[in-house]
């Protein structure tokens, strides 16, 4: 899959992978600390995520100016990454119940200021490395493969997020109960109207507890999950580190692509450099736009994961499944068939030599022995916790990257390969289908408002395929829009704007995210099924729009 890519490629993909991971250890938590430590209720918290999830992809539009007129690129993600870890330290400060938010606020700034130094401006080095005409055709499967390292990451936070979270819970004989954060703050509010109920699942962390004493009970929980969350912050600390060594200590794979179109320095640039007419570089830069304008509504759609799903999935599906829906839950159980099957794909795979058949058929023996014994050390019921949904997305785009690079690898070979708008334009049609698969579970169910920010009765508590399903769904097409999209900007935009337009991707990106507010705020005002039938529109009446100019944008990849 990397045979004939610069080695560059790969020192984007672990920079890139490390940052990640401590990103999305934090955004796997983010929604449920705000609710948990400070009371927010959905809309309230919504809005603070929406709001730093704009800065987090608008500021790249900053960054890229920086890189294009100032820095270069290599400077500028290195001070990105300085500066991450610096908001991220403020992140794990701990402080009590209520306390603290202006240092959080403070450190979501720090944060989001460091991702756009960093974030857009690593994909435009990784574009101009495929400037040269011997890399130039590999492009789009390039930046597949830079995606996964992105994902490689995330699907790794979710883990290590609860991990700790339960650690840190366990110190006080706690363990994590969904259903107690909003019941806590509601008591400690005055707002609870059957404290029996409640009084009846804090026993069930402390059987000491009476009605007289559950004010202290929520106080110490809260103070708990809230430390617990904090320390789960500060693994984007050491992630982040591992990044920077990355990248400093072997910047000579990718140096060659660090140049500033214009720039006067020593530096000579390629010869390579793409020259345009000022009508070439209006139409492309119109193209963009329009690109732009459809992914808004995309991210919109998908960032939902972090908001809404989380929601759905702490008040809609059930907390608990039998061995066998574990292992999907499991990282440590699922990750030994994904890399059996490796094994079994070399195995079976006619080119491959005597020597790598067996050792794909040891390895695929070794890891199904390996999963089989994690799957016997589960119980008859598993409990997990909501952010555990977080990790499907991450795992599909590492297990479905592989096949969807060689697929459209395959088509390329015949010259049947769709360009990077249409791919774009599939994607939207295939985020509306995601999305129909929670309006069909959702049929029935009580209205978030209904439940007064509580879980549902257990009555009421689907099935978690149904989200995982739209999960996968929603992974595929990603895999046909973000990848596509990027290298669609890497190759569309006008030399001299490349980090610029790039930073304009992620102002759009910006603008999708600062709107996953709004579907929040409909969170409890509308019926479930209504809520996700607005994003199903939004998506359809995206795809139309980009199938509506689809002329005109293969006309700027071609010219």
């Amino acid at each position: 899959m990397l045979k004939g890519h610069p080695k560059g490629l790969l020192v984007a993909f672990f920079a890139n992978m490390g940052e990640r991971f401590g990103f999305y250890t934090m955004v796997a938590i983010f929604i449920l600390f705000l609710q948990a430590k400070y009371g927010m209720n959905a809309a309230a918290a919504s809005q603070v995520y929406g709001i730093f999830m704009f800065f987090v992809y608008f500021f790249p539009l900053l960054g890229g100016i920086i890189a294009d007129r100032v820095l270069g690129f290599s400077k500028t993600i290195s001070i990105g990454l300085v500066v991450m870890f610096v908001g991220y330290m403020m992140l794990a400060i701990p402080s009590p119940m209520n306390q603290g938010f202006g240092l959080v606020v403070s450190a979501l700034a720090v944060i989001a200021l460091g991702t756009g130094l960093f974030k857009g401006n690593l994909q435009a080095l990784v574009g101009k490395m495929y400037e040269p005409p011997e890399y130039a055709a590999k492009r789009d499967r390039a930046f597949s493969i830079f995606y996964m390292g992105i994902n490689v990451g995330a699907m790794l936070a979710p883990t290590a997020a609860e991990m700790i979270s339960n650690w840190i819970l366990a110190k006080k004989s706690f363990f994590y109960d969904a259903h107690i954060p909003a019941l806590a703050n509601q008591f400690l509010n005055g707002e609870l109207k059957d404290p029996g109920h409640y009084l009846s699942i804090a026993q069930a962390q402390d059987a000491s507890v009476t009605l007289s004493t559950l004010g202290n009970f929520s106080q110490a929980y809260i103070n708990q999950l809230s430390q617990s969350y904090h320390y789960a912050f500060s693994i984007a600390c050491f992630s982040l580190i591992i990044s920077m060594l990355i990248f400093w200590l072997f910047r000579k794979y990718y140096k060659d692509a660090d140049y500033m179109v214009g720039s006067q320095s020593k530096q000579a640039q390629p010869a390579h450099v793409e020259t345009l007419t000022p009508t070439q570089t209006r139409d492309r830069l119109i193209a963009l736009g329009l690109v732009y304008f459809v992914v808004i509504f995309f991210w919109m759609s998908f960032h939902q994961n972090g908001v809404t799903m989380t929601y759905f999935a702490r008040d809609y599906t059930q907390p608990s499944v039998g061995k066998f829906t574990n292992l999907w839950f499991d990282l440590f159980g699922l990750l030994p068939i994904f890399f059996a099957a490796i094994g079994g794909y070399f195995t079976l795979r006619k080119s491959s030599s005597p020597k790598l058949r067996i050792g794909g058929l040891v390895g695929a023996v070794f890891f199904l022995i390996l999963a089989w014994l994690r799957y016997r050390s589960y119980g008859e019921v598993n409990p997990f916790t909501p952010q555990k949904f977080q990790h499907f997305n991450p795992f599909f785009i590492v297990a479905l990257t592989p096949v969807v690079v060689a697929i459209f690898s395959w088509l390329n070979t015949r010259g049947k390969d769709p360009s990077a708008p249409r791919k774009i334009g599939i994607g939207m049609l295939i985020t509306a289908a995601g999305f129909l698969i929670l309006v069909l579970s959702s049929i029935g169910l009580p209205s978030p408002k209904e439940l007064s920010g509580q879980v549902a009765p257990a009555a009421s508590l689907v099935s978690p395929y149904w989200l995982i399903s739209t999960y996968l769904t929603l992974t595929i097409a990603e895999l046909f829009l973000s990848p596509m999209g990027i290298s669609f900007v890497a190759k569309v935009a006008p030399p001299k704007y490349k980090g610029l337009m790039q930073g304009g991707w992620f102002a759009a990106t910006a603008l999708g995210n600062y709107l996953l507010s709004v579907i929040g705020y409909f969170w409890m005002r509308v019926p479930l099924w209504a809520l996700w039938t607005i994003l199903v529109v939004c998506c359809l009446l995206s795809a139309t729009f980009i199938f509506s100019v689809m002329k005109r944008l293969e006309r700027a990849t071609q010219s």
